[in-house]
């Protein structure tokens, strides 16, 4: 199982969505990142081929890529995840907060679908190299603001 690097916690206890001076809303405790200064040139290329793509044309292409049945859950969890993955076998599933906006829905769903294609070994597996973890939450954040970034800067459904 693999948790998002999403986790991020602001306790606001409001439940209300307020406005940051930067125009960034924060919902029920969550705090949105802005993105990163640069996207490396190798999330934009590898994004490419999943940008626009919603629905079943994105579940359809995630399952091409990794070679496995692919299942999206959107369910209420706690504030510190955003999303995770599962998988084993023939068969992976992703679990999105249905708390959170849509544009952070598409980002943690890039976010797991690029761990299931590229960290097929799981967190047991790959906690155990020489490769500190943050560098695997690293790539996928990084291909997930490429993914997203058209729909940021043009202010997407969020």
């Amino acid at each position: 199982m693999s948790r998002s690097s999403l986790r991020r916690l602001s306790p606001t206890g409001t439940g209300k969505m307020t406005e940051t001076a930067l125009g960034d809303a924060r919902t029920d405790g969550f705090e949105w990142p802005s993105p990163p200064e640069r996207i490396p040139d190798w999330a934009f290329e590898e994004a490419c081929k999943w940008k626009g793509l919603d629905g079943l044309d994105l579940l359809a292409k995630a399952e091409e890529a990794c070679g496995r049945s692919v299942e999206i859950v959107t369910l209420p969890l706690p504030i510190s995840i955003w999303g995770l993955h599962v998988a084993r076998g023939e068969r992976a599933r992703i679990y999105l907060n249905s708390l959170l906006p849509e544009i952070w829905k598409r980002f943690a769903i890039f976010h797991e679908i690029y761990h299931l294609v590229h960290h097929t070994r799981g967190e047991d597996f790959w906690s155990g190299t020489a490769t500190p973890m943050t560098s695997f939450e690293y790539q996928a954040d990084m291909f997930a603001w490429a993914a997203v970034f058209d729909e940021w800067t043009e202010g997407g459904s969020w």
